[in-house]
Formats: structure tokens, sequence, C-alpha cells
């Protein structure tokens, strides 16, 4: 009997180890279940759902050129179809929630002076214009947090006492 990808098959449990279970398949050969594979839970210890000697039905994953088999339990089994997801609201649907300044930022008196412009801004940004601002103000906190940082262990050079 060839075994394909995707076929379901009835199989014994011939060995447990702490990565998966070996279950022989009809005709003699061996293919392994990975413990991933074994629930639709987590599976922490793969002896709380398997024991040698259990007959298991698994459905073929795939199959390699060098012979090795994987296998699933979980996906052999039948389960109701999943109802669809709901559709998303579109853009127009969603609030709208306007840009905002976060009150935890310096405001103004940085050190290359001049005054932070306005951040009343139009809520149609392109990508790189988001990507940009998200690198100036990153790289100001960046700045911020190093100064504050020196500051606290005397500057550049301080002598550690």
């Amino acid at each position: 009997m060839s075994i394909e990808a995707g076929s379901k098959l009835e199989g014994k449990v011939t060995g447990i180890t702490h990565f998966g279970a070996f279950v022989e398949l009809p005709g003699g050969s061996t293919g392994l279940v990975h413990i991933s594979e074994v629930a639709d839970n987590y599976v922490k210890d793969i002896n709380e759902f398997l024991k040698v000697g259990d007959e298991v039905t698994v459905k073929v994953v795939n199959v390699e050129k060098d012979g090795k088999i994987g296998l699933s339990i979980r996906k052999a089994q039948d389960r109701p179809e999943r109802s669809e997801r709901p559709e998303r609201p579109a853009n127009s649907e969603r609030p709208n929630r306007p840009y905002q300044q976060r009150s935890n930022r310096p405001q103004g008196g940085s050190r290359g002076g001049g005054q932070r412009q306005n951040q009343s801004r139009p809520s149609t940004l392109s990508f790189e214009d988001k990507m940009s601002r998200f690198l100036k103000d990153s790289e100001e906190r960046i700045s911020t947090l190093k100064r504050q940082t020196e500051s606290k262990r005397g500057g550049r050079g301080a002598r550690r006492g």
C-alpha cells in the first residue's frame, strides 16, 4: 500500500519521545506524529495523550524523499466547519482616532533649539511619512534617555569611586 500525503490511516503507537510519537502504519512503515500535531491545545507531556500500543487515526501530512513520514492526529479528527469571521468594518465605519501627542514627551526646548511643530496632523499620511515621523520621534526619545542617563552617571569620562 502506497502512503500519500492527505490520506487518513489507522496506526499503532510503537514509541514515544519528548518530541512526538512513532506510529506503525499498515504495510509496516513507521511515521512520526510531532508533539504539536497530537491535539488542538498545547501539549506539554505527550504521555498524557498517548501510550505505546494505542490505536490511533492519523493523517499523512508529508512523505519525504528519504522515506520519513510526517503524521498528524489532530488533522485526522473530523471537526465541524468553523463559521466565517465577520467582515471587518470599512474605514468609514470605524471610529476616527486623531493623532494625539503623548503627555510624557518633553515639550520644546530640546538641544537643537526651536519649538516643536504643531502636532495636529492630517490622518492621510503615506506610509513613508509615518515611518519618517516614527524614526524622528524615536531618535528624539533615545537622545533624551541618553542625556538623562549620562547626567545620572556624571557625564562621559566620569571617574567611578
